[in-house]
């Protein structure tokens, strides 16, 4: 990358975006080519802001991603945490740090034209970041801005006794792909997807690996289920409901928000909406679908409680906000728990295993 230098990067990912329809700043907003943003507040109105670090060998592995797809990505896990709060995304802002070895002027615009395209899909003009360079490895830190209605974001720890505890789509296609994604590169390039190369059973498989690298965030969705009367905790889906689920739990147990103290979870596993896909590359492969639907992560679907009466209307507002391509699942409930202090208990029926775990960074 020393053959353009930092500013010349600068100023093709800038153009990049501004050349870009729903992706320009917005009337009064300053970007790309000050030492700060500038984003005007509206009256009535919360800021919401999310950051993220993906890191090479970590998150993605660069020598089998698109780098049109880990653009994508990055965008998409960070607006995916705005739309879990009931928000809508309004800005973002970009920090690269590229090793010496493996990226150029190609593989830069590719990703910036994924980030671009994830972007486009809900307006979210790129204000800003940071060039750098790495000793070794890819490092990708993402900001983004959103903003919902004063005090109507939908927080963890609002789970109440009774709820329904549900989720948007389907789980553990991204996890199932990323399964597949390790296999390839374990086995090298050449290697089939799946145990036959005839399409019938290679299609699943690569649509599993999409799903895994190319992650929709539920914006419309989040922000009809926060209009909704009766809806009350709510996430998405980065490290499995298994670990998710915990975070809803402990931030709603003793938080003085009208809980009848803590809480814990019930959850059926015969409940979990699967794709087809993912239930026949599991069948294929003899792996367990309900382990990936639980622990895997990245479906960054919505985790949700809500009211039993508040059901129907949820449904119908999310499958209007999707335009009829998403639908929620109750997939358990809320239930009273463990006494103060002790780690919130989710019981798991249905399956032949109580002991599921999601994901951890440490």
């Amino acid at each position: 990358m020393s053959h353009i230098g930092e500013f010349d990067l600068i100023g093709r990912i800038s153009a990049s975006f501004n050349s870009s329809d729903g992706v320009r700043p917005g009337p009064g907003v300053t970007g790309i080519g000050d030492d700060c943003a500038i984003i005007p507040q509206r009256s009535g109105m919360d800021t919401l802001v999310t950051t993220d670090l993906l890191i090479e060998d970590r998150h993605f592995l660069l020598s089998d991603v698109d780098p049109w797809q880990l653009g994508w990505k990055s965008a998409a896990v960070n607006i995916s945490d705005i739309a879990a709060m009931g928000g809508r995304p309004t800005a973002s802002f970009l920090s690269l740090a590229l090793p010496p070895d493996g990226i150029d002027v190609g593989w830069v615009d590719r990703f910036i034209a994924g980030f671009r395209d994830m972007s486009a899909k809900f307006g979210v003009p790129l204000l800003g970041g940071d060039t750098s360079a790495s000793p070794d490895i890819l490092f990708i830190n993402v900001t983004v801005l959103g903003e919902c209605p004063h005090g109507k974001a939908l927080r963890r720890d609002s789970a109440r006794p009774g709820d329904l505890v549900c989720v948007t789509g389907a789980l553990g296609d991204s996890a199932a792909g990323l399964k597949l994604v390790l296999e390839r590169a374990a086995a090298g390039p050449a290697a089939p997807l799946c145990h036959s190369e005839r399409s019938e059973e290679s299609s699943p498989c690569q649509a599993l690996i999409r799903r895994h690298y190319c992650p929709m965030p539920r914006v419309p969705e989040g922000l009809a289920l926060a209009a909704c009367p009766g809806v009350h905790a709510m996430m998405d889906i980065s490290d499995g409901i298994a670990s998710d689920l915990r975070h809803i739990l402990k931030a709603s147990s003793g938080s003085g928000n009208g809980n009848l103290g803590p809480v814990g979870a019930e959850i059926d596993l015969r409940k979990l909406p699967l794709s087809e896909e993912m239930k026949h590359v599991c069948a294929l492969r003899g792996w367990d679908p309900a382990e990936l639907a639980v622990s895997g992560g990245e479906d960054y679907e919505l985790l949700f409680t809500l009211t039993p009466e508040a059901f129907d209307a949820a449904a119908a507002a999310v499958r209007k906000a999707s335009g009829g391509s998403i639908g929620i699942t109750a997939i358990g409930s809320i239930v009273g728990s463990a006494a103060d202090g002790q780690e919130p208990l989710i019981r798991w029926l249905g399956g032949a295993r109580s002991d599921y775990k999601g994901f951890t960074h440490f």
